[in-house]
């Protein structure tokens, strides 16, 4: 399978999503002195996993290009990585998941698990797939010690 879409576009359309999901059932919609700070901290929290995971990276010497896994030259497995063989698109989930409770919207949560959903499909998978054959051994013996997410 081809990787067509950049992950940051990907998530970009979500929350898109997310945003039309709450015009369109405004009914729904959910306040509470809760929603800034839990957001925020979601944010943070997905901010911060996704530039451990690029510092993580950028130490190990690899590539970043979620186009291009078979161009990696090394399996990342320390760092963030030993939490998560994908802290990137955790990150960005708590990214989403932050705009989510921001809008107040409860449909918003459907959106999230397709999200799940669509990357682990279209992205992970594929990612996946490349490591195994760039890193037979090391691959299977890091996804038997580390969950996909977390």
């Amino acid at each position: 399978m081809k990787l067509k879409i950049p992950p940051p576009l990907i998530a970009l359309t979500f929350g898109l999503l997310m945003w039309g999901v709450s015009i369109i059932s405004d009914v729904a919609s959910v306040e509470s002195v809760l929603i800034f700070p839990l957001s925020m901290l979601l944010l943070i929290i997905g901010l911060a996993i996704n530039v451990l995971a690029a510092m993580t990276f950028r130490a190990a010497s690899t590539t970043m290009n979620p186009m291009k896994p078979n161009t990696a030259t090394q399996l990342v497995n320390t760092g963030v990585y030993k939490l998560s063989r994908n802290p990137m698109y955790l990150g960005t989930l708590f990214v989403l998941s932050a705009w989510a409770i921001w809008l107040g919207n409860p449909f918003n949560v459907a959106v999230l698990l397709f999200f799940i959903a669509y990357i682990t499909t279209f992205q992970i998978i594929p990612e996946e797939k490349a490591l195994e054959v760039l890193f037979p051994v090391e691959f299977g013996s890091y996804k038997a010690r580390v969950r996909r997410w977390i």
